[in-house]
């Protein structure tokens, strides 16, 4: 194992010399983008379960307030929290996943992100355990980032490593797909369980549901994840002897620049994710006084706009090449962030799901490339590292404090249109270091190194 060798950019497009693992069969790629996909969604699953939860029924639970709105803000900081844990998290799954393989990092984060998902499902709430009870569901909060932090470079990883050179980006956008099914799935056991307990049923013990539910899906994701081998790729790396001891200190020596502009190209898919699948719930039944089970259902609705864009954007990236139709994308953030708020305040279902419609487009523009994009801007030995540590970036940047931002920007000047504006600076800062970002840097060492 060499622990100081550097891959240059010289040393990248020099073909390989050694035989390697054989190349993956189409059977191989199916079971991969089968286990990154389901993984992937039940993941998100876990996650997007507590932004429900945030919006819903976790003031009362464990921030008591005279105040809805007060309690509302103090549900989404733990919202927020796990974001914090979300880098340390990629930094830990990118450091040992460049050295032990991206598949048993993966069966680790799965461990760790189901478990704090149970753990919440059991937790007593303030009025039984008192100061005890936020301070605990902060904690398993940072724990459910943390697994979460270093799933998607390890999903993306396996799915893009495994494809056809002109397939990249439709395989990455495979556990792509998973964020808006784990926004659909979740939405529809909160649907299902409002449906079907009395509200006080729901408060008292229903709204655990969800949560405990996840123990089946965690063993089925294992499961699927235990039958992949690692990623060809990798597997050449340590036969060459490429792996880094530190690749970490590597990843910020000689590929820093990168890594800070992709991942702030990257904060504004995130933001408009958990604006649209967390703030827009408590928005839309605080502000605009509509039913739960209308915004829920709307929610939903866009879940399914966006996995069907999703696709469209991977397959226009795989035609058009990736950063075209990511700088699209970003374009159009920036012109539909006033409509978005300009239909939903209207307070009409149909014209609030053209509103998700127009930004999810805009989002799927830029996540359908992200995963091919962003894994390509790495060589193998420091490409967990560096998707991973870009995709933390903004998600921090624009993930898990938008719905924080927007709901005090609300609080603050009683209007939609500071939150637009907010919308529109992440499109503008997603254009402004897209740009710049060269790409396709490692092209030819991805090839050589298959």
């Amino acid at each position: 194992m060499s622990s100081n060798s550097t891959l240059t950019t010289d040393d990248a497009s020099r073909p390989s010399q050694h035989a390697g693992a054989p190349a993956p069969t189409p059977a191989d790629q199916r079971r991969v983008l089968g286990a990154s996909f389901a993984g992937t969604a039940i993941e998100w699953y876990d996650f997007f379960i507590y932004g429900s939860a945030a919006a819903l029924i976790f003031g009362p639970q464990f921030f008591p307030s005279e105040d809805p709105i007060t309690g509302t803000l103090s549900a989404f900081a733990t919202f927020a929290v796990g974001f914090i844990a979300r880098p340390i998290g990629g930094l830990l799954a990118g450091h040992f996943g460049d050295q032990i393989g991206r598949k048993k990092m993966l069966l680790i984060t799965m461990l760790v992100m189901g478990g704090a998902t149970v753990g919440i499902g059991l937790l007593p709430n303030f009025a039984t355990i008192g100061i005890w009870a936020p301070i605990l569901l902060v904690t398993l909060r940072f724990i459910q980032g943390l697994g979460v932090g270093g799933e998607w470079g390890g999903a993306v990883l396996m799915a893009v490593e495994y494809a056809p050179r002109n397939r990249r980006a439709l395989f990455g956008a495979f556990p792509q797909m998973g964020l808006p099914v784990g926004i659909i799935v979740s939405n529809l056991v909160f649907i299902t369980v409002t449906a079907t307990l009395a509200p006080e049923a729901f408060q008292d013990w229903g709204w655990r549901v969800p949560f405990l539910l996840s123990a089946l899906l965690i063993i089925m994701a294992l499961y699927l994840r235990f039958r992949v081998e690692d990623s060809p790729v990798f597997q050449r790396t340590q036969e060459q002897e490429e792996v880094q001891r530190f690749p970490l200190g590597e990843l910020l020596r000689h590929h820093g620049g990168s890594t800070l502009l992709a991942g702030l190209a990257s904060a504004a898919s995130p933001a408009i994710g958990y604006l649209y699948s967390v703030y827009m719930l408590a928005y839309g039944t605080e502000a605009l006084g509509l039913p739960q089970p209308t915004m829920l259902w709307l929610i939903v609705g866009g879940a399914v706009i966006h996995l069907v864009t999703v696709i469209l954007g991977a397959l226009l990236a795989d035609r058009f090449q990736q950063k075209p139709v990511f700088v699209i994308g970003a374009a159009l953030v920036v012109v539909g962030a006033f409509p978005l708020f300009w239909l939903v305040d209207t307070a009409q279902p149909v014209l609030i799901l053209l509103g998700f419609a127009i930004v999810l487009l805009a989002q799927s523009l830029m996540a359908g490339p992200q995963a091919a994009l962003v894994a390509e801007l790495f060589p193998a030995n420091l490409r967990y590292s560096g998707a991973s540590t870009a995709y933390q970036i903004g998600s921090i940047v624009g993930g898990g404090f938008a719905p924080l931002i927007a709901t005090s920007l609300y609080a603050a000047f009683g209007a939609s249109w500071p939150i637009s504006l907010y919308v529109l600076a992440l499109g503008v800062l997603a254009l402004v270091t897209i740009l710049p970002l060269r790409t396709g840097r490692f092209d030819a060492s991805w090839e050589s190194s298959r």
